[in-house]
């Protein structure tokens, strides 16, 4: 039962990494599922007998509630910055939808050029205010993007220590 539940903890920090990239699967809390099982049904501890404290994963808790909350907050403050609007934003989403069929770079050029569109398209800019915002939209984007990904990395290598 024991390699079962460290697997499945695996597991679940694996998807959380990539749900740190794709859109529609919450990678973070994902990641942070794979502690929690390991804290309730697994054995919890690493190679030094140490256990998984409480502290530890409500610690893990508190990280993932704020890089969850940044990532929404942190790509519409890049477009404002750089003088993009909300269609700038929904259209980078929009175009990291469509960029799934050929991942990485089709999810980079669609959100850049999903951007781009939505500004020039639906928010009436000019070509370089579009350009420039579309580029904001992306900045944001590749931010949140980076601190899920660090943070799902740094809890399966937790997640790893506490399963084996």
């Amino acid at each position: 039962m024991e390699t079962f539940i460290a697997i499945l903890a695996i597991i679940l920090g694996i998807v959380g990494i990539v749900g740190s990239i794709v859109p529609g699967l919450p990678g973070p809390p994902l990641s942070w599922l794979g502690l929690l099982t390991l804290y309730i049904w697994g054995s919890g501890a690493d190679k030094a007998g140490d256990p998984m404290s409480l502290t530890l994963l409500l610690v893990w808790l508190g990280i993932v509630i704020v890089v969850s909350v940044l990532d929404y907050i942190v790509p519409a403050w890049f477009t404002k910055v750089t003088g993009g609007s909300k269609y700038g934003g929904w259209g980078a989403i929009a175009g990291l939808f469509l960029g799934l069929i050929y991942p990485p770079i089709g999810m980079i050029a669609g959100a850049l050029a999903g951007a781009f569109l939505a500004e020039l398209l639906f928010a009436g800019q000019t070509a370089g205010a579009s350009l420039k915002s579309a580029f904001g939209a992306f900045m944001g984007f590749l931010f949140g993007t980076g601190l899920k990904l660090i943070t799902t990395a740094v809890m399966l290598f937790y997640i790893v220590i506490y399963a084996f």
